[in-house]
């Protein structure tokens, strides 16, 4: 066997090894956030019911509102149904978002600046009349949250995260945006801003 030979196992053991690297890091999730707030601290006690709108009683929205309470947990409150200080009413809304094309501004049967093809990031794409390549829409996914004293039922607390990708479609980031929408909680900053946090990938 030659050299070239010898080496051409070699690299083929390598990029399989970087694929499989690469499938098991962690995705960091940008989310775009804002937030408003009339808190002064964490309210006392620091307790909260969800209150489900009716198109949220299905039982396929009980993992939605799991991940809302691991995220307010970890912002220091306590779900109590009996004697909450705080209603909770949570909003989740999941599309596809088409993609820009730098290349062709004015339609997908515009011509590029190679002709009848651009590079997209599915690869190359010859429009017209089979279309083909058209860019890869982006997933998007936003939570809010909206927090009214339980005594006087005014909002003290309201928040927002969006997220757009083109590869998470993980259910499991809405936990991340959970917790991105609760980032700086019960005071957080001022207008909108980006909040990175990462998304583990999924047990094996």
């Amino acid at each position: 066997m030659t050299a070239r030979r010898r080496w051409i196992p070699l690299l083929a053991l390598g990029l399989a090894t970087a694929l499989l690297a690469g499938c098991s890091t962690t995705r960091v999730v940008e989310g775009q956030v804002q937030s408003f707030s009339t808190l002064a601290a964490v309210p006392t006690p620091a307790t909260y019911r969800i209150d489900r709108l009716p198109s949220q009683q299905a039982p396929s929205f009980d993992a939605i509102a799991t991940l809302a309470e691991q995220s307010l947990a970890r912002a220091g409150l306590q779900r109590d149904e009996t004697a909450p200080r705080l209603l909770v009413q949570l909003g989740v809304q999941a599309d596809a978002v088409p993609r820009y094309d730098p290349f062709r501004p004015y339609g997908p049967y515009s011509p590029g600046p190679w002709g009848m093809g651009g590079w997209y990031g599915r690869g190359w794409g010859v429009h017209g009349m089979w279309r083909f390549g058209d860019p890869t829409p982006l997933h998007r996914r936003a939570v809010s949250i909206v927090m009214r004293d339980a005594a006087t039922q005014a909002v003290v607390y309201e928040t927002s995260a969006v997220h757009e990708d083109v590869w998470v479609s993980d259910p499991a980031v809405y936990g991340v945006l959970f917790d991105a929408a609760l980032n700086g909680f019960p005071k957080p900053p001022q207008g909108p801003r980006q909040v990175r946090l990462p998304l583990a990938p999924p047990a094996p």
